[in-house]
């Protein structure tokens, strides 16, 4: 549950942004902090893994790899401000959210379990 409670929280701070992110590239060389470093290896690499899953419908063992996020979400929500006085930086750090949102939207919207 508490991988609910974190999307939830990726929810949250998108929704509260005006900007459309839709379709934004992640930035690499934006990406300064060890742990953001990390969410973004590991999204990537999960996605390779999950994105199939999804297509068979095996949406079980897709969400039992992205629980493996946790820990590296939690250390990232840990470490880094989200919304830097950077544009450039704080944009790359919603697009790497939106990017683990979307992940787990191809499996539901997670953050409506916790309460």
């Amino acid at each position: 549950m508490a991988l609910a409670a974190a999307n939830k929280r990726v929810s949250n701070i998108l929704a509260k942004q005006d900007a459309d992110l839709t379709g934004l590239k992640l930035d690499q060389h934006l990406l300064t902090e060890t742990s953001e470093q990390e969410l973004a290896k590991q999204i990537t690499s999960l996605s390779a893994e999950v994105l199939p899953l999804f297509d068979k419908g095996d949406y079980q063992s897709a969400l039992s790899l992205l629980a493996g996020l946790q820990t590296t979400v939690d250390q990232f929500f840990e470490d880094v401000m989200v919304m830097a006085d950077e544009p450039a930086v704080r944009q790359n750090r919603l697009v790497l959210l939106k990017l683990l949102s979307d992940l787990f939207l191809r499996v539901a919207d997670i953050s409506l379990l916790s309460s």
